[in-house]
């Protein structure tokens, strides 16, 4: 279970999260929606151990994320996988090298369970064709699934998914949020999604939170949420936002 308590997070002169309460419950998708700025990615950083609260508690599996050592900060990153925005793919490294990275890092794999569990998940994303090529030479979607099966390779526990969708067309944002949708099911994976997309919200979300001014405005089901009568909120889920 991953658990936000009453945390603050000041960056520069700018206070991005201000007494900000989020619980991601086991084995759904928790969809924190917000326009720029409002501290989605700062969030997932929290929950990673990137950054650390001025105040509050950050939890993960009954764990004090900020109170972690190093060595204990890097066995919780092993039960997470992280999608960036875009892939943040390595130019140099092939589709099937840059899925590798994590496992060759981490673990010391035979060669052969290696090779199978990177084609594995790169099957599971539609990848498991194009594991030879580079970046350059592959589309956006392509690398974002390229990304998710980055993500996928060491079976996390947790995903966080930041902004899943930036930059695809409508199309290939709807595979993707099959794909992160899938994951859930196939896998029993707890996702954390940040996004302003009213699409992605809907597509992958079991719950749905709204970030404000550093605070979570309102939160529930997808239907719940489309009770509301908030302005935000309702500028959020008509599309209004996007």
């Amino acid at each position: 279970m991953i658990e936000l308590r009453g945390v603050h997070k000041r960056l520069g002169d700018r206070q991005i999260l201000a007494g900000l309460d989020l619980l991601v419950p086991e084995g759904l998708n928790y969809v924190l929606m917000g326009r720029s700025g409002t501290g989605k990615s700062v969030t997932l950083k929290h929950v990673i151990g990137i950054l650390r609260p001025d105040a509050g508690t950050v939890i993960v599996d009954d764990q004090s994320v900020p109170d972690l050592t190093q060595r204990q900060l890097a066995a919780l990153r092993r039960r997470m996988g992280y999608l960036f925005q875009n892939g943040a793919l390595i130019n140099w490294l092939t589709v099937f090298e840059n899925v590798a990275l994590p496992l060759r890092e981490r673990r010391s794999l035979p060669r052969d369970e290696v090779e199978s569990r990177v084609m594995e998940v790169l099957g599971l994303v539609g990848m498991d064709h194009a594991a030879a090529q580079y970046p350059s030479s592959i589309s956006g979607g392509m690398k974002l699934r390229t990304g998710l099966a980055r993500a996928l390779v060491t079976e996390p526990r947790y995903v966080l998914y930041d902004e899943p969708n930036a930059g695809l067309d409508p199309i290939m944002s709807e595979q993707i949020h099959r794909l992160i949708a899938e994951v859930r099911d196939r896998l029993g994976v707890t996702g954390l999604v940040v996004t302003h997309s009213r699409a992605c919200a809907f597509d992958t979300g079991d719950r749905i939170g709204v970030l404000d001014e550093g605070r979570i405005l309102a939160e529930g089901t997808i239907e719940e949420m489309q009770e509301s009568d908030h302005e935000i909120v309702r500028a959020f889920l008509s599309g209004g936002a996007d």
